[in-house]
């Protein structure tokens, strides 16, 4: 007999509400923290910040590797910097600056990465970024975090600060639903196991694990246990987690809001290619740019939505 899955609901709010939430309140905790950002104040939920502590607030323009060389140079004197703009524009336009001024430098910035993915929605192609991840996990010293929810994302923005060296914060533009306590303890490198389960295990970050619970409790109907880990944080990976949960299961299913190529997909296929012989199969956008559309249709039609989950968990227990 399977047990229920009863995954309590908290309400549903956007992550970068989430950020601005986790911003304004790690700037009352140290005064050290400043805040850049690249014209999208409002979209960033940044305007708290900014009202409360308007002499460390920096409004650089539309000059995004500006801002990188900017808080790499605010580091030097003790400042943590936390910049804010879209995921494409705080990856893709600026990875020189990112290279050579804060990851190759080891500087203390934190890049927070609003809109990423294809649940940008109607932006379009050119604004959902979907290769991020993969590029920021490449440079050394740099972490890479990726909040699932509201609260997550609160929590995430407040512990980044105490961490030594360059953060990589990844969060979007939808509401989803919040089934993080306020008050969870979030762990950099520290995965968190939602579900417990034998059958399968099933590994997601950002929205997709919000998807993976609904595939979850959709197998549970069919008799399958699954395993949920939130691997929110994709370096350092937390591959104990894995492995332990694999042990148990004996294949993984992989999910993000991302390109297959390079993402948390990749780092769970490295973790498994050097430990032990398990199945995976991963729900990923298949080498391609996106679309316009609304976020739930652009999910549905690039194959990383609840049912693309489902279909893979029952492929890979085939494959054990």
């Amino acid at each position: 007999m399977i047990e229920k899955i009863n995954i309590e609901v908290l309400g549903k709010k956007d992550t970068r509400s989430g950020f601005g939430e986790g911003l304004l309140e790690v700037g009352k905790l140290n005064n050290n923290v400043v805040a850049l950002c690249a014209d999208l104040t409002g979209s960033l939920k940044m305007n708290a910040f900014e009202n409360a502590f308007p002499e460390r607030f920096f409004q650089v323009g539309i000059a995004e590797a500006n801002m990188m060389g900017m808080a790499a140079g605010m580091t030097i004197g003790g400042k943590i910097p936390y910049t804010g703009t879209f995921a494409n524009f705080s990856t893709s336009r600026v990875y020189d600056q990112i290279r050579q001024s804060i990851a190759y430098s080891q500087k203390n910035v934190k890049i927070c990465a609003s809109h990423a993915g294809l649940t940008l929605g109607e932006d379009g192609a050119t604004h959902q970024v979907l290769e991020d991840i993969g590029m920021m996990k490449m440079l050394p010293n740099m972490t890479v975090i990726v909040p699932c929810d509201f609260n997550q994302t609160k929590q995430a923005t407040i512990a980044i600060a105490d961490h030594e060296g360059p953060v990589y914060l990844r969060f979007g533009r939808p509401s989803v639903p919040i089934f993080v306590k306020p008050d969870a303890n979030f762990q950099i490198g520290k995965a968190d196991t939602i579900i417990e389960g034998t059958d399968v295990t099933i590994v997601a970050c950002g929205h997709l694990v919000w998807k993976a619970i609904e595939a979850a409790q959709a197998l549970q109907e069919k008799g399958i246990s699954a395993e949920v880990i939130n691997m929110h944080t994709i370096k350092p990976l937390d591959a104990k987690a894995v492995l332990d949960s694999v042990a148990k299961t004996g294949c993984a299913v992989t999910a993000e809001e991302h390109m297959m190529n390079g993402g948390l997909g990749d780092s769970i296929a490295q973790v498994l290619s050097r430990n032990t012989a398990t199945p995976q199969e991963y729900v990923a956008v298949d080498d391609s740019f996106g679309e316009s559309g609304k976020p739930e249709d652009l999910l549905k039609k690039y194959n990383i939505d609840t049912p693309n989950i489902i279909e893979a968990a029952l492929k890979v227990i085939q494959r054990k």
